[in-house]
């Protein structure tokens, strides 16, 4: 009987075993990194605007007037209610109305007409259209503010929750956008998320290691940029428990089931 309760136990633990788990050095995210260590981050590129972008774009003068020629209606709105307190800075909240970039990189501006906009980031653009309106003596000292609107990537797989996802920062990290996305679920590998990106008209593709600090903050996608993909992979837990029609069959639960009736079965044999 003594041999029959630990081959019992032996099964049982085959069986979990066979339903697979995931070890910390699969599971932990920055695995050789210290308290105390520093660690020097990529440097920021600035978010090139491209067809499709939207932004919204504020012009502020000491002439309300000029404002309202040269603000779209929705922001417009909002300059003049920041014009009644003492900041010299535009502010606004809550929906504005927005440029989008057309096919040829262009946005129509009131007064300037086509202005060519695709490839600056948005510092530029705000310099750009300023250095427009003072050479053709259309203001003085404008202050002029640029705002994102529309960046995204996607997420998709062993996340949480896969979606689209917006941002409207420079340093929106892949870290940001997983975590948008409630993280990795346990069954995410970790040391190979890939992340497509647009360059030239191709899609490179990029991978990610998420177990080491180092390689994540080296990475060249360790910050966004718009319409970026990133997905990630199941691990070979995940892989194991799905049946090529997606069902779960052979999962941990399964196999204690099997395990148990095969003890059943030793029992009654025993006996």
């Amino acid at each position: 009987m003594k041999l029959t309760r630990l081959g019992l136990c032996a099964i049982a633990c085959i069986a979990i075993m066979a339903g697979g788990c995931s070890s910390n050095k699969e599971v932990n995210y920055f695995q050789e990194l210290q308290a105390g260590q520093e660690y020097t981050l990529p440097a920021l590129t600035s978010i090139k605007l491209q067809p499709d972008d939207k932004l919204t774009i504020i012009v502020s003068t000491s002439d309300a007037r000029l404002n309202s020629l040269y603000n779209l209606p929705i922001a417009d709105a909002r300059l003049n209610q920041a014009a009644s307190g003492s900041s010299n800075t535009p502010s606004y909240s809550g929906n504005v109305a927005a440029y989008t970039i057309d096919k040829q990189g262009d946005i129509n501006f009131p007064v300037l007409g086509r202005l060519h906009i695709a490839g600056m980031n948005r510092e530029q653009v705000a310099e750009y259209i300023r250095r427009e309106l003072i050479s053709r003596d259309l203001a003085k000292n404008p202050i002029v503010t640029v705002e994102y609107l529309n960046l995204s990537v996607s997420v998709m797989g062993e996340v949480t929750k896969p979606g689209l996802y917006t941002f409207n920062k420079e340093n929106f990290t892949i870290l940001d956008a997983l975590s948008a996305a409630g993280d990795l679920t346990i069954f995410g590998k970790r040391n190979n998320i890939k992340v497509l990106r647009e360059e030239n008209g191709k899609q490179k593709v990029y991978e990610v290691n998420l177990n080491s600090g180092h390689d994540l903050m080296n990475s060249p996608v360790y910050y966004m940029k718009q319409n970026d993909v990133i997905y990630v992979e199941p691990n070979s837990t995940k892989a194991r428990t799905s049946t090529p029609n997606g069902n779960a069959v052979m999962t941990p639960s399964f196999w204690i089931s099997i395990a148990s009736f095969i003890a059943t079965i030793a029992v009654l044999v025993i006996k």
